[in-house]
């Protein structure tokens, strides 16, 4: 099997599968002109049918009527979590057969080439609010197989808040907007999410990793994905393992700081929307590969945690994640309420070889699913929209019902039948049918837990001992800010106290923080276990692939130089573009111009992954007296990004309140690299990109020193 960590060729952009043609079938054939949706052509949609130019309107305008109706009812509920989203079509394939664990034939033959569609989204926040909120983040993906959909809705985190589904609606009415005001939008920082944290102590391992990086993707492209449920693969032979699923990045799994995730919801609350478009169209295809933990039946209780509690994991050192397929998202919606908005995931859409396990989460969604969407979207006939059909034929006996497509013409609709033939007929043992796996199940009726579901704290503790220093003070800052934004008093000390039983260094730095008293010490874990993988600090950091890189400029830049720069970064797959006081472009030094991608003034570094100021002497003046050029560039140093300065950019770079740097000096030099700076000067210019490019690739500078540097 391909390694975790190298990039595979994608099948030719722009092959088109079965599931696209069957949604092209679904698009009316016209030559372009407006019609009614009865087809009735139509000459005006500007002016309504009245009795005279200045008289009344008159009802009997039939166009103008179905115009403003229709606009009437376009809204349909949006979900009540995962209301924020974005999608994309791909298409999946498995490196080699599974067929020794499962029956599910999309994953038991390598030459499949499987249509999927993924959505990623928010939890909290509602259709309107911003992209890089701190939050869960959903990774949906439905696979249309031969055999059916199968759809695989997980999260952007392996573990979840709650353990029963019983308690779903009081967390998700904990951490929405608080019913008094509607006040925060799309924020865990305030007082009745805390409030139950506070009080519901199995929340404690999901929250450690809320307050981490995790909660603060740069991209979706750049972010894990977990089924959180351990599942179960069945084989032909009705054979049951346990599998946990993850998705990870081609790209490695990076994340934004907290305060650039913040400037960006203002500066461009689509940035991870628009992030994801843009690669697509663009032909930077994101890549992820599915990964899997397989435990046989025999060591369901070989561990010291319940493999059906959701909010525990299974550490990597015991299990291995092993690698079995890739998906490419290839192709973006034409239409993002056809499409994005109204496909209907549900954790109960299995194809044979895939069932649940006893998980009180899981199948609490198993029912909750089917329920949210018979409201959204309308009635029980939503399988039937062009983004929810299956591609494996549908033969059923329901029918009538709210956005019924489909025309039956048999004269029956129920079994058994003679009038009809016996049709549609149950399959037989051999045809694929879908088999349950065969557990068996006893016991009284009861509102208990199982003991197995009782420690809280001892995987919130192999979290945080998994982080490094500067994971560790991310973290820190999360619970700082959130509880700081708690009125109550007694809030914030419930949650300290919370803290105090995973780690009581942790818990009497946020008590600082926050202004409560520091918490006497708590019966806690107290295991030195950790587990390496679960640190961003183990991830891709070879490749500069997608990366965004804005290059200052101004009238008098060295344009063969930024040229030279762009076409070798774009060599390694990043992006480079040309930021400017105007569009347009720009004159440069000896004669030409340089085309300019945007104005200054209409971005920010916070859009950016690295920042460059180019040479030119007098596009160096210009640069040194422009504002907005200089907390560019000292806003991405302040946020850990990678700098660059050429020539007389280095000099830009030397007037700046940064921490002192060894910069190049002299005439010529070679490219000096200090705390992520690489400056160079005369033929060291060449040497740039490349040393440029190793810093890149590591996401940010750790370690350098920020706090003196104006925000």
């Amino acid at each position: 099997m391909p390694d975790a960590q190298t990039p595979r060729p994608h099948d030719r952009p722009g092959e088109r599968d079965d599931k696209d043609r069957q949604l092209d079938q679904s698009r009316a054939d016209s030559d372009g002109t407006l019609t009614t949706s009865t087809g009735v052509k139509i000459a005006d949609t500007d002016n309504s049918l009245k009795a005279g130019r200045r008289g009344p309107t008159l009802l009997e305008d039939f166009h103008v009527r179905e115009k403003i109706t229709h606009f009437d009812h376009e809204r349909i509920p949006e979900r009540v979590v995962h209301a924020r989203g974005a999608g994309a079509y791909g298409h999946f394939r498995v490196y080699e057969s599974l067929a020794r664990y499962t029956s599910a034939g999309f994953l038991g033959d390598p030459s499949l080439r499987t249509p999927v569609f993924v959505r990623f989204s928010t939890v909290a926040g509602s259709r309107g609010s911003a992209d890089t909120v701190r939050d869960v983040r959903g990774f949906a993906t439905k696979f249309y197989t031969r055999e059916g959909n199968y759809d695989l809705v997980g999260n952007n985190m392996p573990v979840f808040f709650i353990q029963d589904g019983a308690k779903f609606p009081d967390f998700v009415h904990a951490v929405k907007p608080e019913p008094h005001n509607e006040i925060p939008q799309a924020a865990s920082a305030h007082d009745t999410l805390w409030d139950f944290v506070g009080r519901q102590p199995e929340t404690m391992h999901m929250m450690m990793w809320l307050m981490s990086d995790r909660a603060l993707p740069r991209s979706f492209r750049m972010m894990q994905g977990f089924g959180v449920h351990t599942f179960r693969l069945v084989n032909d032979a009705g054979e049951g393992t346990f599998v946990k699923f993850h998705w990870r990045p081609l790209l490695g799994t990076h994340s934004l700081v907290w305060d650039e995730a913040q400037k960006i919801a203002g500066k461009d609350p689509d940035f991870h929307r628009r992030d994801l478009w843009d690669a697509i169209d663009q032909g930077r295809f994101p890549e992820f590969e599915l990964g899997v933990q397989l435990v046989p039946e025999a060591d369901e209780h070989a561990f010291d945690f319940d493999l059906l509690d959701p909010t525990k994991l299974i550490p990597e050192e015991q299990v291995p994640v092993t690698p079995i397929g890739s998906m490419v998202l290839d192709r973006n919606p034409d239409d993002f309420f056809a499409e994005t908005e109204q496909i209907a995931f549900h954790t109960a859409n299995l194809v044979p070889g895939i069932d649940f396990t006893n998980d009180p989460l899981l199948q609490m969604r198993n029912f909750s699913y089917l329920d949210t969407q018979l409201i959204r979207l309308g009635g029980p006939n939503f399988q039937q929209l062009p983004v929810n059909r299956p591609l494996a034929d549908v033969n059923d006996d329901q029918r009538d019902g709210y956005g019924q497509h489909r025309v039956h013409r048999a004269r029956t609709s129920y079994l058994p039948n003679t009038l009809g033939g016996g049709r549609p007929r149950p399959a037989g043992p051999d045809e694929g049918a879908y088999r349950h796996y065969q557990e068996r199940v006893e016991g009284a009726k009861i509102r208990e837990r199982s003991d197995s579901f009782a420690d809280h704290y001892t995987q919130a503790r192999l979290f945080y001992n998994s982080l490094t220093g500067w994971e560790r003070d991310n973290l820190s800052a999360g619970f700082a800010f959130e509880l700081g934004k708690c009125a109550d008093t007694g809030v914030r000390e419930r949650a300290v106290l919370q803290i105090a039983r995973v780690d009581h260094g942790l818990a009497a730095e946020v008590a600082r923080s926050v202004g409560v008293a520091r918490p006497d010490p708590a019966p806690a874990p107290g295991h030195d276990l950790s587990s390496p993988a679960l640190s961003q600090a183990a991830t891709v950091m070879d490749t500069v692939a997608s990366r965004m890189i804005a290059v200052l400029a101004a009238d008098g830049v060295d344009a063969s130089g930024v040229a030279r720069f762009r076409e070798e970064m774009a060599g390694r797959g990043a992006v480079v573009e040309v930021l400017a006081a105007h569009d347009g472009e720009v004159a440069a030094a000896g004669g030409g111009t340089l085309a300019v991608d945007r104005a200054i003034t209409t971005t920010a570094s916070v859009l950016y992954d690295a920042v460059v100021l180019p040479g030119g002497t007098d596009c160096a003046r210009a640069l040194a007296a422009d504002g907005d050029a200089l907390h560019f560039v000292t806003e991405a140093f302040k946020h850990a990004k990678p700098v660059a300065a050429v020539d007389e950019g280095v000099d830009v770079l030397a007037g700046l309140p940064l921490p002192s740097l060894r910069l190049a000096d002299g005439a010529a030099s070679g490219a000096v690299v200090d705390q992520g700076v690489v400056t160079a000067r005369g033929a060291g210019a060449g040497e740039v990109p490349q040393a440029f490019a190793t810093v890149l690739s590591g996401h940010r500078v750790r370690g350098r020193a920020v706090s003196s540097v104006p925000a």
